[in-house]
């Protein structure tokens, strides 16, 4: 019953924001990475580098974890997202265990589809989802993946660079 009741608060909320004149939110925290598998460090601001993600991060540098086809440049998770899945599964996903580099309040995941976001002084483009793999399990603990489900979080592809921080307002660049 209790997963039947986030399901309808996660989708009622989701709806009643969808409404917002503006999407738009805040970053919550920021997560980088010297190399795949190693532990994410939380930082206040980071510099997006056109077409290659963050400084100081795995993926900018290549020495991330990915397929030839499953690399992103800059992952983004949903701060509502992580705390559904803490309260679900009592695993603990603030400080970076998610793997995530961007987490952000304010936003609905399907406003992102196919949108650019302004991060800060950044320009991002979302790129796909991001599921959770199993490579998270054995990087977070067991159970990473499941808690995260469907909610594994977003690529995005930075179009022009600048300064990102925590606290920074992310909008959603509205269709033409």
């Amino acid at each position: 019953m209790t997963g039947s009741l986030d399901w309808l608060r996660a989708r009622l909320g989701r709806f009643v924001r969808r409404f917002r004149r503006v999407p738009g939110g805040r970053v919550t925290a920021i997560f980088v990475a010297d190399a795949a598998g190693t532990p994410m460090r939380a930082c206040e601001q980071t510099l997006a580098l056109v077409d290659q993600g963050l400084a100081e991060d795995r993926y900018a540098a290549g020495r991330g974890f990915w397929r030839l086809t499953d690399g992103c440049q800059v992952t983004l998770i949903l701060a509502e997202d992580l705390q559904r899945a803490e309260r679900r599964h009592g695993l603990p996903l603030g400080a970076g265990q998610h793997r995530r580099n961007l987490v952000v309040s304010g936003l609905v995941g399907v406003e992102l589809r196919g949108r650019s976001l302004r991060i800060g002084e950044a320009l991002l483009a979302w790129h796909r989802v991001r599921p959770p793999c199993g490579y998270l399990d054995r990087v977070a603990g067991a159970g990473m993946a499941k808690a995260l489900g469907r909610y594994g979080g977003h690529c995005l592809r930075v179009r022009e660079g600048g300064l990102i921080r925590v606290g920074d307002r992310v909008t959603v660049i509205p269709r033409d």
